[in-house]
């Protein structure tokens, strides 16, 4: 309830009470105030059990900072999703409000606040794991179905998690493994690491280097660059004078490209190996430019992968905007369509009907070939991928990512 919206409903109901001219009697007065009052309490899908003329969802995605450029392309597969449907589910249009948290979770909970207010009927984001945390504690509060589709970091579903909030994305741990398995493959021994300085890439830079030390890899530095760095000279500098021959960097986004445009000037992927769980897809090759050459990466989705399902994507896609999905655009056209073909077969306005539904859901026209979301953790099971940027043949993009190896979803994820 805002400020002062109580006091409000009062006098409106005092002034009924003088309307009616005296008839109405002290106590039911008080009974029509109490019932208001409770009314402005209850869960958000306690009020809303009944149709709605719309189907409002609060977008709340990075637009700016270190992650602009996944929101962005976020967005464009989310908007596709709801156009090949023609714009409705159950029968009502879908509306999509979109605001920016800056990368922060004050603002991603302040606006999504204001949207539910408003009678949104779901969350979707953010991008930053952080942000995407407080959405779900808000999620959990107001009991209002919230869909994950990039954020990784693994306290996002854990056994007897958050309720109303789903991933349809990939996990950090299951990148982590990924990326560990890459080193293992390349016969890499000693290894510097450069970690944004982020709780989500500090703890995948934790958890790396605990499977390193099992694997006999030896982590020779680790230096933190603050969120939105721009300049990583000195760090790179101590990377090119060490005796690792593999660099592992703990960033994505904006960060990302910087280090490796950085790197590329002065040749540090010459005699070292770069990789990272999330550091380069087509849409960051192309933003760095040749010094993505030979990186490699974890990729959350790939325009390449041969489906029935995703050729129709990568086709629409190009239609409506004229490139190649990034993995971030494909992850948010898949997971949203996933959940708006769930509510569309409950054929009810209910969200836990919704919520229900989807944690026992299988999606086998996936674009990533089959999910299946785990009821235990709210988590898809899914395949991972990880791939290197090479020299692209028309009609493909000039930098693309090459998938080297698809991971069966029993070798990245543990039992719940």
């Amino acid at each position: 309830m805002t400020p002062g919206a109580g006091s409000r409903s009062c006098l409106a109901d005092r002034s009924r009470v003088t309307s009616l001219g005296g008839n109405m009697k002290r106590r039911d007065f008080l009974r029509m105030a109490g019932a208001a009052a409770l009314a402005s309490t209850l869960p958000v899908p306690m009020l809303r059990a009944k149709t709605m003329d719309e189907f409002h969802i609060a977008a709340i995605l990075a637009f700016s900072g270190a992650y602009g450029l996944i929101g962005n392309d976020m967005r464009k597969g989310a908007e596709l999703a709801v156009a090949q449907r023609g714009g409705k589910v159950l029968g009502k249009p879908i509306r999509f409000t979109w605001e920016d948290d800056e990368t922060k979770p004050q603002p991603a909970v302040q606006k999504a606040s204001r949207l539910l207010a408003e009678g949104a009927q779901m969350m979707f984001g953010a991008v930053g794991s952080a942000s995407t945390l407080a959405l779900q504690s808000l999620s959990t509060q107001r009991k209002v179905p919230h869909l994950v589709t990039i954020s990784a970091d693994d306290a996002i579903t854990k056994p007897g998690g958050a309720p109303y909030s789903f991933r349809t994305s990939n996990t950090l741990g299951m990148e982590i493994k990924m990326t560990m398995e890459f080193v293992k493959s390349r016969g890499l021994k000693k290894i510097y690491a450069v970690t944004a300085d982020y709780q989500a890439t500090r703890t995948g830079f934790e958890q790396f280097a605990e499977m390193a030390k099992a694997a006999g890899v030896e982590i020779v530095g680790n230096d933190y660059a603050p969120l939105g760095n721009r300049d990583f000279s000195v760090i790179i500098d101590k990377m090119a004078r060490s005796d690792a021959d593999g660099i592992a960097v703990m960033a994505t986004g904006n960060d990302g490209i910087t280090f490796v445009k950085q790197a590329g000037q002065v040749a540090l992927g010459k005699d070292k190996v770069i990789f990272g769980p999330v550091l380069q897809d087509d849409v960051f090759a192309a933003a760095t430019g040749p010094a993505a050459l030979g990186v490699n990466s974890g990729v959350r989705y790939h325009y390449s992968l041969d489906n029935p399902a995703n050729k129709a994507f990568v086709e629409a896609y190009r239609d409506a905007y004229g490139v190649f999905p990034s993995s971030f655009a494909g992850e948010a056209y898949d997971g949203l369509r996933w959940w708006l073909d769930v509510v569309e077969q409950t054929d009810s306005w209910d969200a836990d009907a919704w919520v229900k539904a989807f944690a026992n859901s299988v999606y086998e026209t996936s674009i990533e070939g089959r999910k299946e979301m785990r009821a235990c953790d709210h988590q898809a099971s899914q395949v991972g991928l990880w791939g290197e940027v090479v020299k692209g043949e028309a009609p493909m993009p000039e930098l693309t990512m090459k998938i080297t190896e698809i991971f069966p979803a029993d070798r990245l994820f543990d039992a719940c």
